[in-house]
């Protein structure tokens, strides 16, 4: 478990596939930087860092024109991915001042579109289409009317089949990836120097979505993405004080890949990965919270559709799906991962008991199981839960206060307690131990 091999998966993260704000956010997106390392102050614009003030659609009977307004000239390069399709819009790294960027229509190939960090040093587009089409050479326009420097990108309609057979990652993206060693060898000998105490429980906290994929956002603009953030970080600081090693998968509002969280786990040699989350219905009456373990089937229609909808977050990213390895997203359940999926199950049980002390819960099958792809390693106990319905009124309300969130991570970790020390005294009513 702490072997090389492991260690570099999960510090691999440090130049993985990371994207800032969603395209209706405002403000920089954060850099990169190492799991529980101590947050970076915002970046602020000095002369050299150009800034991304606009974007516009413009849509043509023979085209749909995207236009994003810089403040400098920047070197960009365009490319588009199948399956789903989209348009890839590569630049250096800028800071993000958009305020109000215009929207699709929903009339034109462009669906939707998201911007953000993709890596340290790198920035990013995602445009969705709805309809193959082809991305011209970017334009760069030079100021003019009282706007800055325009990049121009025409999309034409094309045939599906000419689309996918253009579409993937460039060759040259896939040899800087592979050209990471020498910084991922520093990064594994400074967490090296770092093993936690012999005899301690290792905790990952994984608080989903991030970045770009904001995930579910309440009537009142609550995102997903930022409730699990702050509530990860109660929970770390909980578990830490009763003596665990706990790592994040990410502490900042950045997107991480999917099969990364589950390399994070592995590679830090996780007794228990604890990933958050909150759901939505359509039916708003719904509320309550509930947990996840793996299972290939569902255990009802509802824990079967939310799993194909969480496994969708590296799409939203503009990660190239094309020649990745599966075998995470298709372990088959056997008799090497019974044991794991046992122990998972009955942290599962314990923490449906201690969470029901403090909050609301699904009154339904609070225990549900669906084949996340985050909950896949096939060594490490792993349950997924769901806080609350952002759906539901009653429970976005109440998820937004200090006192929940503060209850919520205190019976978390109780039930880390109860599972890793049977013995431990009884829960007091305020879901304490």
């Amino acid at each position: 478990m702490g072997s090389i091999r492991h260690r570099r998966a999960v510090l691999a993260v440090s130049l993985a596939l990371g994207l800032g704000a969603a395209a209706a956010a405002q403000g920089p997106a954060p850099k990169w930087h190492p799991p529980n390392a101590p947050a970076e102050a915002p970046a602020e614009a000095t002369a050299t860092t150009p800034v991304v003030l606009n974007a516009r659609i413009g849509e043509h009977p023979d085209r749909t024109r995207f236009v994003i307004e810089v403040s400098d000239p920047l070197a960009v390069r365009v490319f588009t991915l199948a399956n789903p399709d989209r348009v890839v819009i590569d630049m250096p790294e800028v800071l993000w001042r958009l305020s109000g960027p215009e929207k699709p229509t929903g009339l034109g190939v462009v669906k939707s579109y998201r911007y953000g960090l993709f890596r340290p040093g790198d920035s990013r587009f995602v445009i969705d289409l709805s309809a193959p089409a082809t991305p011209s050479q970017a334009m760069i326009l030079p100021p003019a009317d009282g706007l800055g420097y325009r990049i121009v990108v025409d999309l034409f309609p094309v045939s599906q089949a000419k689309f996918d057979g253009g579409s993937g990652w460039p060759a040259d993206l896939r040899v800087r990836e592979a050209q990471q060693d020498d910084s991922l060898d520093a990064l594994i000998a400074r967490t090296a120097a770092q093993e936690p105490a012999r005899g301690k429980k290792v905790i990952v906290i994984d608080p989903g979505h991030g970045g770009i994929d904001s995930g579910t956002i309440c009537s009142n603009g609550t995102m997903e993405k930022d409730l699990v953030l702050d509530e990860g970080k109660r929970l770390a600081k909980a578990l830490k004080s009763r003596g665990y090693v706990v790592h994040m998968t990410r502490d900042s509002d950045i997107f991480i890949p999917l099969r990364e969280r589950v390399n994070i786990s592995r590679g830090y040699g996780a007794d228990l990965f604890i990933s958050l989350h909150a759901d939505s219905n359509p039916d708003s009456t719904v509320s309550g919270a509930s947990i996840y373990t793996l299972s290939e089937r569902g255990s009802n229609a509802e824990a079967a559709a939310l799993a194909q909808r969480e496994n969708q977050s590296d799409v939203v990213a503009g990660v190239d799906m094309k020649g990745q390895d599966d075998s995470v997203s298709h372990i088959l359940i056997d008799l090497a991962q019974r044991d794991t999926i046992n122990r998972s199950a009955r942290f599962a049980e314990t923490a449906v008991s201690r969470l029901g002390a403090v909050t609301d819960i699904l009154p339904r099958e609070p225990h549900r199981s669906a084949a996340f792809v985050v909950l896949k390693a096939p060594d490490v106990p792993a349950v997924l839960i769901e806080l609350g319905y952002l759906s539901n009124a009653h429970d976005c309300a109440q998820m937004g206060t200090d006192r929940w969130r503060d209850r919520t991570a205190s019976a978390i970790a109780a039930a880390v307690d109860s599972h890793f020390a049977p013995s431990a005294p009884a829960m007091a009513s305020d879901g304490t131990p």
